[in-house]
């Protein structure tokens, strides 16, 4: 990031006209220029001032060596690289320092973390209903179980592998920067950061809707506007106090949530009648709502991905973490449905987002009811930290990378990215006027389109550099990569045949933006109009620099 007074970012063309700089470099004639650290310079990178690049020609880079890790760490080596395309005309940033951003804040150990994952992907079984209600309870017990084994583990598997390969905030933004470029990098972080704003506008229409049968003036007008504005605002402060906060918060919420509906099921088994589970009508089946309902409640394994530079140890962590959150998930889902399908009368219509507590009356009183509406509630609530958390982390991560302006990667003085909470929490009430369906609908549309990224990144690093550092592997070869990624891939093509005209048309605008955006960025970089800078950090993405070695110092 620059200071006041230091060298704006200029091109390589530029570079040419002040040979008292780049005197060494250019003497290399068609030699490739080699960076003092292999593990963290791209051919263009000029690190620092021109004695750092007159010893870059006599010094060859030795991994590992003491003076290599010296100058990792040393202020020379805090320099910043403009993000562009792997290619002779990337900008590059001579002798400019990052603006200090210290983080102080304590790292997440596991138990946090797996209530993380479990409040980014599920946060109970508060949204499954319309499952019932599109297909019946035999399709939806089924879809709860083969699901999983189609999508969730196959995304929680790479989000592990790719995770610990790039353990830094930026997630999935980094692992497709390094796989496809840039630019497509940019693609992904535009469409799942909307994604994940998208979603979470859905968590105060949740909140509300379970609270609106005890407190009907929620339902509609002027104060259902100002409970959304009221809940977003302290959720959002939440948020800004630190994320240690955030996942111990996850875990009492997270046990608060599901205790009710293990009473549920211990209070149902007297009144359970199995041939219940085993209603199905085809012919009677709401396909759209019923696997975009499966999609919205097993997906954004990869969402924990983004928190990376936060976690503790991410390399044993994160693998860990993801394996727990799975089966609380899976559990989380199928149980209440088991018992609420099988203990009550069947009436599909009424099966619809909040219809949990109107079951747990029928089961077990008011008294039960009351409680799942308030672990609605308090659901919801963890739902929407979480959620923000990986948000405002992957702009932070993104701003890190210099793809976005250097104010996204500040932090506050709970070491959390105050400029990216922000944005977050005013797309949260922009699209919160939107409805349950539509939400859904929406926020699947963008995330598949950022899934096929993360696939495609996926394979082709495993293709390409099969020798690259992975402290967590899927064990399986390159074959076994790709016939992995062909299911999911398939679901996805299937969620997009089906969306309305309406969600198409409204997300292929969205993608669109996000198309012109970054070579707007780009632009706004080059007259220096904001300041953009990569955190010095960080590695380097481009493995060109690593094919003698096929590692990554982090």
């Amino acid at each position: 990031m620059r200071r006041d007074g230091d060298e704006a970012p200029i091109s390589t063309s530029q570079i040419d006209r002040k040979p008292e700089q780049t005197a060494s470099a250019a003497e290399l004639g068609e030699k490739e220029f080699q960076p003092k650290s292999t593990g963290a310079g791209s051919p263009l990178h000029c690190d620092s001032t021109k004695e750092e690049l007159r010893r870059a020609e006599t010094e060859p880079p030795i991994v590992g060596d003491s003076n290599h890790q010296k100058l990792r760490s040393s202020p020379a080596r805090q320099t910043s690289v403009a993000m562009g395309e792997i290619n002779r005309a990337e900008y590059v940033s001579v002798g400019e320092l990052p603006s200090p951003s210290v983080n102080n804040a304590k790292k997440v150990s596991v138990l946090p973390l797996v209530f993380l994952i479990f409040y980014e992907v599920s946060g109970g079984p508060f949204g499954v209903e319309d499952s019932v209600g599109a297909a019946g309870p035999l399709l939806a017990l089924l879809g709860f179980l083969v699901f999983p084994l189609i999508w969730s583990i196959p995304e929680a598997l790479i989000t592990a592998e790719m995770g610990t390969m790039f353990p830094e905030n930026g997630g999935y933004v980094v692992w497709v920067s390094s796989a496809l470029g840039p630019f497509w990098g940019f693609q992904q972080g535009w469409m799942k950061w909307l994604s994940g704003v998208i979603d979470n506008a859905l968590y105060p229409v949740l909140f509300l809707d379970y609270l609106k049968s005890e407190i009907p003036a929620l339902g509609e007008g002027l104060p259902r506007v100002a409970a959304v504005l009221a809940l977003t605002v302290v959720l959002t402060y939440m948020n800004y106090r630190g994320l240690t906060i955030v996942g111990w918060v996850a875990v009492i919420l997270g046990a608060f949530s599901i205790l009710p509906f293990v009473v549920m099921g211990l209070v149902s088994i007297p009144k359970l009648q199995p041939s219940r589970w085993f209603v199905v009508n085809l012919r009677d089946v709401d396909w759209n709502l019923y696997l975009n309902t499966l999609f919205w409640n097993l997906n954004y394994w990869d969402s924990i991905s983004t928190l990376a530079g936060e976690v503790e140890n991410p390399n044993k962590t994160l693998p860990k973490a993801l394996f727990y959150a799975l089966i609380l998930v899976v559990l989380s889902y199928f149980l209440p449905l088991l018992s609420g399908t099988g203990a009550i009368a069947l009436n599909r219509e009424l099966w619809t987002d909040g219809y949990f507590s109107d079951v747990a009356k029928i089961i077990g009183g008011a008294w039960l009811s009351w409680w799942i509406q308030g672990a609605a509630a308090m659901s919801n609530m963890g739902m929407f930290v979480a959620e923000m958390s990986s948000d405002s982390f992957q702009l932070l991560g993104m701003a890190e990378r210099g793809m976005l302006p250097e104010f996204f990667s500040q932090r506050s003085r709970h070491g959390t990215p105050l400029t990216g909470i922000l944005f977050s929490a005013s797309g949260v009430v922009l699209l919160s006027w939107l409805s349950f369906q539509e939400i859904i609908a929406a926020e699947n549309f963008l995330y598949c389109f950022g899934m096929i990224l993360e696939f495609l990144a996926f394979v082709k690093l495993r293709i390409k550099h099969p020798a690259a550092s992975r402290p967590y592997k899927i064990p399986v070869g390159t074959i076994g990569s790709i016939l992995m990624c062909i299911p999911p891939t398939i679901l996805i093509c299937i969620v997009l045949a089906l969306s309305t005209v309406k969600v198409m048309i409204v997300s292929l605008a969205a993608v669109a933006i996000g198309l012109l955006l970054q070579p707007g960025l780009k632009y706004v970089e080059k007259k220096r109009w904001l300041k953009f800078s990569v955190s010095g950090d960080l590695p380097d993405l481009h493995f060109a620099n690593r094919d003698r070695t096929e590692t990554m110092v982090y």
